[in-house]
């Protein structure tokens, strides 16, 4: 299986055409490591375009685990259209197969090999006006401008401000008593690379008591 993630982490660099690279996003490390049945789709930052980004799904098949490999130096604002485009697609093509996922690739530093982040059932909203939040006994919204400037509100309008360093053990300190429902707020000028950091650090929550949504609101 190593053997094919190498293979794979080839083809991000040198499969898609003339001098096209993929810089995928870091992160220090990933639960999950190894995937079978795959296809990719790439979104590549392109200084030529206007709006710096292109897409190329044309390897993607729709009864296959999808590998999205993302650069790192396009913004949320460039890339979530995107994918919420390659989500669709898949969601209502005719020969989609049941269990399949989608993921972001990701540079695992730690392993020295390529982590994935599961985005199959991440739903994208930038009406945060018209979103009706689900009923729990608590909610906090975390709210992410950068890795340094990040603010956790909670459902008495407390807020407090922490950092990527800190954000794990202070949500873990806050909530650590209470049945907790998170909402991530990203701020749609952050680039990939921060976006994939910060789902990254949910990762290490692992407390019964804290959930977080599948709703992620991007704002501008």
């Amino acid at each position: 299986m190593k053997n094919l993630i190498y293979v794979l982490l080839l083809t991000v660099f040198f499969s898609c055409g003339n001098d096209k690279v993929v810089l995928l996003p870091e992160i220090n490390h990933s639960e999950i490591t190894e995937i079978l049945d795959v296809s990719p789709g790439y979104l590549f930052y392109d200084e030529t375009k206007t709006d710096s980004v292109e897409l190329n799904r044309k390897n993607l098949i729709s009864t296959t685990n999808w590998l999205i490999n993302v650069d790192k130096r396009l913004t949320l604002k460039q890339v979530f259209p995107h994918i919420k485009y390659l989500q669709d697609k898949k969601a209502n093509s005719s020969h989609k197969k049941e269990g399949v996922k989608n993921y972001f690739t990701c540079n695992d530093i730690s392993n020295k090999n390529l982590g994935f982040i599961d985005f199959t059932n991440v739903a994208y909203v930038t009406d945060a006006k018209g979103y009706i939040k689900d009923l729990k006994t608590a909610h906090a919204n975390i709210v992410i401008l950068n890795q340094k400037n990040i603010r956790i509100i909670t459902s008495n309008n407390n807020v407090l401000q922490t950092t990527k360093a800190t954000l794990v053990e202070t949500i873990k300190d806050l909530f650590q008593l209470e049945e907790t429902l998170l909402y991530l707020e990203f701020y749609d000028s952050l680039s990939f690379q921060d976006y994939i950091t910060i789902k990254a650090l949910m990762t290490k929550l692992n407390l019964e008591n804290i959930e977080i949504s599948n709703h992620e609101i991007i704002f501008n």
